[in-house]
């Protein structure tokens, strides 16, 4: 049986399926900041981190910018590809540094199109992907700060497998889509609540129940599809 990758959707694909991957796959470094797709932009590379976090950034004309979605090691990065599009309608880039392994676009589509099960496996997560993205847009409308601070948060935690964060004020005001005043007071509201403990560029997890009870219901949700689809 093929080693497990640390990255579970690869490691979730059935075995003859994994094995066709492996000869084209190159585990890589991923650093914070770098940039893996832009709008418009050619998908050459499929991205399976094996940790970090890549971010999903929806961006305005008037020079705003939002996170609409994070991958991690459950994932993949250039979904759009799986579904039929040659080119990223997002950016994507590394919020949290890590590692991933590598492959080319027109690699893994041969065998995607080649194995039923392969295909459908990588779908269901596009569609995990597709309601992460549809729920957080909805959180962002409805929820107030401190509870979609703290879903990223728990969200984060889950793909980084530990309490400690870096996470720069410039960052978090773009994953909430407020500006960075705004995240000094969600932030502060936690950490006054003993759940984290904030210092500028870094975040730590202090009582994760505490902060599953202040977070909105989409936390819990986003998370039962990805257990219905992905697990």
């Amino acid at each position: 049986m093929p080693t497990p990758t640390k990255n579970k959707l690869l490691d979730g694909l059935a075995a003859e399926d994994l094995q066709a991957l492996l000869p084209h796959l190159t585990e890589i470094s991923l650093p914070q900041k770098q940039t893996l797709n832009t709008p418009g932009q050619r998908i050459e590379q499929l991205y399976f981190p094996t940790s970090g976090i890549v971010s999903l950034i929806a961006s305005l004309d008037e020079g705003g910018a939002v996170e609409v979605g994070i991958i991690g090691q459950e994932g993949v990065v250039g979904t759009p590809a799986l579904l039929g599009s040659e080119t990223a309608s997002n950016e994507a880039f590394v919020q949290i540094a890590g590692t991933a392994l590598r492959i080319p676009t027109g690699v893994l589509l041969d065998q995607f199109e080649e194995s039923r099960s392969m295909r459908r496996h990588l779908l269901r997560f596009a569609q995990a992907l597709s309601f992460q993205i549809s729920q957080s847009a909805a959180c962002n409308a409805r929820h107030v700060i401190d509870e979609r601070c703290a879903r990223w948060l728990l969200a984060a935690q889950d793909r980084v497998g530990g309490n400690e964060l870096p996470l720069t004020h410039e960052f978090l005001a773009i994953m909430l889509g407020v500006r960075r005043a705004g995240v000094t007071v969600a932030a502060g509201a936690l950490q006054r609540a003993g759940l984290i403990r904030y210092r500028q560029g870094h975040i730590t997890v202090l009582d994760r129940e505490g902060l599953e009870s202040a977070t909105c219901e989409c936390y819990g949700t986003i998370k039962e599809e990805y257990a219905r689809l992905t697990e």
